[in-house]
């Protein structure tokens, strides 16, 4: 919208801000209840595009280090992810924020 006067004219511009959706890991916790097979169950079922492959290194990593990251995206679909992983059983490590 442009207000004019008889001595000036004002012009106000919009401006754009852009807003990066939240970022967050899911991690997965070493505990001495859950077996490999069951981990990797859990992370072929709960995980998009996750493959036994992938997940026999993500249950040997988690054994060996203690902890594995599992999976890392928008922040929405890592708590849903963490929530179903821990609905399974599995020892989870809170939700960090990338």
């Amino acid at each position: 919208m442009t207000i004019a006067n008889s001595s000036s004219s004002t012009l106000l511009e919009r401006t754009k801000q852009t807003h990066q959706y939240p970022e967050a890991r899911v991690i997965v916790l070493d505990d001495d209840v859950n077996t490999f097979e069951h981990v990797v169950k859990c992370l072929c079922k709960i995980i998009p595009g996750m493959t036994e492959e992938k997940a026999w290194e993500r249950a040997h990593l988690i054994d060996r280090e203690g902890s594995a990251e599992v999976w890392s995206g928008p922040l929405e679909q890592a708590e849903l992810y963490h929530q179903q992983l821990a609905s399974e059983g599995l020892t989870m490590a809170p939700i960090e924020r990338c």
